[in-house]
């Protein structure tokens, strides 16, 4: 059995609907996670926004606005009056429930009840598309077998129990449709995931039943446009380490979070990074197999500001590292690289959000710089120090760039470079000239 998932921009248009719906047609017995169509919690939120400051009326109207989008959606959605109409009757019922939401008292308990509505609606019309094309799928409503415990965390044991007793309800059925991201919690209210969403749903479900596979269906590839340039594989597509995805994931590439895919990591499920605008591509292979001295990756993160501390009176001062975080702390504001010497320490963050004020509280301990659209470059593979040349060739590609700060040895599945943000390409073209084959 495998486990597929689609996100949101995957169902965003009728058209793309219809795609997934064949792609899991042809699937085998699977069991397919749904996000909401795209653009369907965005304006469940902005109706949730309203209300919470008591604006029934306009919560109102953005119902109807998104009640609109969903009626000419299934009017290119269906190719039957009858399931058109069948559609158009679920949906009537579905705004209405909705309305019926801006006229009684609202507390997050009714906020998450409304937000899960998304996804109960995506996977109600795919299940009708499907039953439309001669298949005979069968709904797993998540709210039964998705449950947190009092930490907030999935309750594993209990997914794994329920999802397996519902399935084996159904012996004939090739497909099982669910939702992603939402759940209930111990107090048995509707709930979400948070972390990862719908992936997340997508790899506890793998886990819970030993799925021979998980896939991730987007309609971006994970190594084009201004993501991250990945090593391809003799037969077309590429593949990475689960620690190297989680890397690659913290510099804004179509990687899974990292905290998502911890439930396929543990239970060794390989998990599949498809393209909706390339079907036949074997997309990106993310398992537990690492490849011993082989580089995968490079990849960017932008928009990111360095800062020096510097005093000679704190040369070698009990305490000054700690004081230093501390006021990163202070602000909610995580450090990225950091370097250190004798009588200072550098260090990167992609938040710049109370940067005044840090810097202004760094002035307590020494003279501070602040360097402003820096760039962190960075190759991802099997990096151990044990691997002789690697940080040789990098350096050697980056010659001629200025090179701010340089990381190596806090992760052993990465070397990072901080370039200014002008040298980005050109930073990455060279690296990627100097370590792959393929660039």
């Amino acid at each position: 059995m495998k486990v597929i998932k689609f996100g949101g921009t995957a169902l965003s248009t009728a058209s793309r609907m219809k795609d997934a719906a064949s792609i899991a047609s042809r699937s085998g017995r699977s069991i397919i996670v749904l996000s909401a169509i795209s653009g369907t919690t965005a304006r469940l939120s902005e109706v949730c926004d309203y209300l919470s400051n008591g604006n029934a009326d306009s919560a109102a109207g953005a119902l109807s606005q998104l009640k609109d989008m969903y009626m000419d959606y299934i009017a290119s959605l269906f190719g039957t009056e009858r399931y058109r109409a069948s559609a158009e009757s679920y949906l009537e019922s579905e705004f209405s429930f909705l309305l019926s939401m801006t006229r009684q008292l609202f507390t997050q308990t009714e906020q998450k009840l409304l937000l899960a509505q998304g996804e109960l609606m995506s996977s109600q019309l795919f299940t009708m598309l499907l039953e439309e094309t001669g298949n005979r799928p069968v709904q797993l409503c998540a709210l039964e077998f998705i449950k947190t415990d009092g930490k907030g965390e999935p309750d594993q044991k209990y997914i794994r129990e329920r999802l397996s007793s519902m399935i084996e309800a159904s012996p004939d059925a090739g497909l099982f449709i669910t939702q992603g991201a939402i759940c209930r919690n111990i107090r048995d209210e509707v709930d979400n995931l948070r972390r990862g969403g719908s992936d997340y749903t997508a790899a506890l479900a793998g886990a819970a039943v030993r799925s021979d596979e998980i896939q991730i269906w987007t309609d971006v590839d994970a190594s084009t446009g201004t993501g991250p340039f990945l090593k391809r594989c003799p037969g077309g597509g590429s593949h990475l380490n689960f620690d190297e995805a989680a890397e690659l994931g913290y510099f804004g590439a179509k990687m899974l979070h990292p905290t998502c895919i911890q439930p396929a990591k543990f239970a060794d499920i390989p998990v599949r990074l498809m393209n909706m605008r390339d079907p036949s591509s074997p997309g990106t292979l993310i398992d537990n197999v690492m490849e011993p001295g082989t580089i995968k990756a490079v990849a960017a993160k932008d928009n990111i500001a360095s800062i020096s501390i510097r005093s000679s009176r704190m040369l070698l001062a009990h305490g000054f590292l700690r004081k230093v975080f501390e006021v990163f702390e202070s602000y909610q504001t995580s450090i990225d690289m950091i370097s250190t010497s004798e009588v200072g320490v550098s260090v990167s963050v992609d938040d710049t959000l109370h940067l005044n004020a840090i810097v202004h509280d760094l002035k307590k301990y020494g003279t501070v710089d602040v360097d402003l659209d820096m760039c962190i470059v960075c190759i991802v593979g099997d990096m151990d120090w044990k691997n002789v040349g690697f940080e040789s060739r990098a350096l050697e590609a980056l010659k001629d760039i200025p090179v701010r700060m340089i990381s190596y040895g806090g992760s052993d599945f990465n070397i990072s470079f901080l370039v200014r943000g002008e040298d980005r390409e050109k930073a990455m073209q060279s690296l990627r000239n100097a370590l792959f084959e393929n660039a």
